[in-house]
């Protein structure tokens, strides 16, 4: 049984006038063992400091130490200590397992998120799950040296932490990156750090809808969007999307007055195309004179292996029109929870103190270190070699779906980002797909979990970024195997 030290205070009940000592610390440390507040294989604080943290003669706690070990419910040994045993509480001591009527009430109205929600991932990451990047590639070491650091000189850097935007020589920083790369217009003030794309989303359609309102969505599109949109209780508009990104013109028929637009323009999500300069400049033209909103998700535009930079929708904008989201889940790591929201400068106090409502600050401490990271040049350098891993594994996914899914599965020509797209050539579903492959060890989306109204697309996602070459090819076997 491992053994653990109760390091803590524990809290005890007040002891009734008529009630001697002796009996409630006995009470109450049965009581606290029965219940599991004490587990298994906890070691109890020595009879002397126990009874100079209560206040109590040695020799009461003793004694009840004794009589615990005596009925089995401890376990003291010279030189090791006391020791609590598992014990199997009595029906009566055991908590009532009645439902509380306000949680009845919660689990009666509540509706889990449609499409995706059901998806079982196993334990670890096996191929091909989509949004996996090559964690192990990632340089730890340099960022645990920064972190560190950081950490040895904390007092000077959090002083700095005064606005409520985020750390502000990281919002320069991720400033100059947009500017540069992507070639957003934008200052450090108009950024505001969020704990990632979902953060984003949640609190720009909470700020910018109120209930009923339509708004455009791609049709198959991004499903945490979609969250995000129901939980305002917004009316989505399902607009088709095709090699040229949103339809534009479809929207006019569909809901000419929308509130406003959500898009992946660089890199269309879930199919991957990028948003022509025509529809580009189309869905301005409406944003503009509709005095609706774009937001633009830029999730992954950093991964495009041939062909020039897409410039970001944002740079064509003049008339603070579009709201540009990013963050740092896919080009770093995941569970580096930092984002952010490039507003226009009017909607910035507005967005800033909806946010204080429900999260006053985020982390400053991992907006140090990131910001440390991209100054000097750390994710421009890990970039740039992650550009080029991600291109080779993305190739050799292609030349190996040629060689084992022929007549099975054709995979999309686009040549960017983290994933890929299959389209199923067996006439079989894509939900069926996807369940036969999970059988054979292989993850895989179906397409038809992004559809609003349009039909199944047959087609499955497939994630590359996180796999070997090994993996790669081990998973397209198996691939092959499910789909025949």
């Amino acid at each position: 049984m491992p053994k653990t030290i109760s390091s803590f205070e524990l809290t005890l009940k007040s002891r009734s006038r008529h009630q001697t000592l002796t009996n409630w610390l006995y009470g109450e440390l049965r009581s606290v063992i029965l219940d599991g507040r004490l587990a298994p294989g906890t070691r109890l604080p020595s009879s002397r400091d126990f009874a100079s943290q209560y206040e109590l003669s040695r020799g009461t706690v003793v004694s009840v130490l004794e009589r615990l070990q005596a009925e089995g419910y401890v376990t003291s040994r010279i030189g090791f200590g006391t020791v609590v045993n598992r014990v199997e509480a009595p029906r009566s001591a055991r908590r009532a397992t009645t439902t509380p009527a306000y949680i009845r009430r919660v689990i009666s109205t509540y509706k889990p998120p449609q499409s995706w929600i059901d998806q079982a991932f196993a334990g670890g990451i096996r191929p091909f799950r989509i949004g996996a990047p090559a964690i192990n590639e990632f340089p730890s070491e340099v960022w645990g040296r920064i972190a560190a650091d950081r950490a040895r000189n904390f007092r000077p850097w959090l002083k700095e932490e005064s606005d409520r935007r985020g750390y502000r020589p990281l919002r320069d920083a991720i400033a100059e990156y947009l500017r540069t790369s992507r070639g957003v217009r934008c200052t450090a003030e108009q950024i505001v750090i969020v704990s990632g794309i979902q953060q984003a989303l949640d609190l720009l359609a909470r700020l910018l809808l109120k209930k009923g309102d339509p708004i455009w969505m791609e049709d198959p599109g991004y499903f945490g969007v979609r969250v995000a949109f129901e939980n305002a209780e917004a009316r989505i508009i399902a607009v088709p999307v095709n090699d040229e990104g949103l339809s534009v013109s479809a929207g006019i028929k569909l809901c000419p007055d929308a509130k406003g637009a959500y898009v992946t323009p660089a890199h269309q999500f879930p199919l991957g195309a990028t948003m022509s300069l025509e529809r580009r400049m189309a869905l301005l033209s409406w944003a503009a004179g509709a005095g609706a909103f774009v937001i633009e998700d830029d999730y992954d535009s950093e991964y495009r292996f041939e062909g020039p930079p897409v410039p970001a929708l944002q740079s064509l904008d003049h008339h603070a029109s579009v709201i540009f989201i990013g963050s740092f889940s896919k080009t770093l790591f995941p569970a580096l929870r930092v984002g952010y929201v490039v507003l226009p400068a009017p909607l910035v106090d507005p967005f800033l103190g909806f946010r204080y409502r429900t999260d006053f600050r985020n982390s400053s401490f991992d907006q140090a270190v990131l910001c440390d990271f991209i100054v000097d040049g750390h994710m421009a350098r890990h970039l740039r070699r992650m550009r080029n891993l991600y291109a080779e594994r993305l190739t050799i996914l292609m030349d190996g779906a040629r060689q084992h899914l022929g007549g099975l599965l054709e995979i999309s020509n686009v040549r960017a980002g983290l994933y890929t797209i299959g389209y199923l050539k067996n006439g079989m579903s894509s939900r069926r797909a996807e369940e036969l492959a999970a059988a054979k060890g292989v993850e895989v989306l179906a397409v038809d979990r992004c559809t609003l109204r349009g039909p199944d697309p047959k087609a499955l996602l497939l994630g590359f970024g996180g796999f070997d070459e090994s993996a790669i090819r081990q998973g397209l076997i198996r691939l092959a195997r499910a789909l025949s």
